[in-house]
């Protein structure tokens, strides 16, 4: 089976030290916590606003509950985000930015990828959140693959720029835009490549 897009990404330490410069206000359990693989269903940084119009990163769940009761809906697709029912509403009113410091994809050969910025920033990704009656849990948002992705799958996340953060969390007329935007270009590495052995 493929893995649907940007079903794993990493935070480390240092990720937590860059949110704490972006935001006014950090949830306690974030101090604490440590830099890791985040995968479906897990607790992970997320930035968003709180109802006086300020940044404010908390600890959200990752995947909405699937209306069909089995499962997560880990990501969205940017192109359909605005007119699914399911997302829409957090499309217009409950946007936030996932921080991570790369992600993984396979390859169909399995073959673990990472992509990562050149300069090893942190990738501020694209998502939605909203309350369940679990709680409020967020959704990563994709987009068509870029030229730096497309060989290995064909999505990947929706991929901002920090000073791009404010704009996509707090101002509703430029949503449209940014589904639409192309993420920047970023390096892949392969972990390791396997090999076919041949025997005569």
């Amino acid at each position: 089976r493929r893995h649907s897009m940007c079903g794993r990404y990493h935070i480390d330490d240092n990720g937590i030290e860059e949110i704490r410069r972006i935001v006014k206000i950090l949830e306690e359990k974030l101090k604490t916590q440590k830099g890791r693989d985040i995968y479906p269903s897990q607790e992970a940084p997320v930035i968003l606003s709180n109802s006086q119009g300020e940044l404010e990163a908390k600890a959200l769940f990752w995947g909405f509950p699937s209306p069909a009761g089995k499962g997560l809906l880990i990501n969205a697709r940017a192109e359909t985000a605005l007119n699914r029912p399911l997302f829409s509403d957090s499309a217009r009113y409950r946007r936030c930015i996932i921080p991570a410091r790369w992600f993984y994809e396979w390859t169909p050969q399995k073959e673990k990828t990472q992509f990562r910025r050149e300069d090893f920033s942190l990738l501020y990704l694209a998502g939605l959140y909203r309350c369940f009656s679990e709680g409020i849990r967020f959704t990563i948002l994709t987009t068509q693959a870029n030229a730096s992705t497309v060989s290995v799958h064909p999505r990947m996340p929706l991929i901002l720029e920090e000073e791009e953060i404010w704009d996509w969390i707090l101002d509703g007329a430029q949503t449209e835009a940014f589904l639409k935007k192309e993420p920047a270009p970023l390096i892949l590495e392969q972990e390791y490549s396997q090999q076919s052995l041949v025997f005569s």
